[in-house]
């Protein structure tokens, strides 16, 4: 997770707010729709953030399952060849 991302995704979703609370006091459609923007770039640059997190997860996941597999596929050839010997 970068925390300079999620700082930045949320700063974006602070300027989202006001912008849409200034066009709903000014009644100011554009800058409404302009503020729902914002907030929606929040979401997506968080939700991106969720993504890449969770493929690390999923990443160090697999490398410890990798790890193991080798592991028992060198302990069972240790076996075989003392069974052979």
């Amino acid at each position: 997770m970068s925390l300079q991302e999620r700082a930045k995704a949320a700063a974006k979703n602070i300027e989202g707010k006001i912008e849409e609370a200034v066009g709903n006091i000014t009644h100011d459609s554009s800058r409404q729709a302009e503020g729902q923007a914002n907030q929606v770039e929040a979401n997506v640059r968080n939700a991106s953030e969720d993504i890449k997190d969770a493929a690390k997860d999923v990443a160090e996941i697999v490398k410890e399952k990798a790890k193991n597999v080798a592991e028992s596929v060198k302990n069972k050839a240790k076996d075989v060849k003392n069974a052979i010997d």
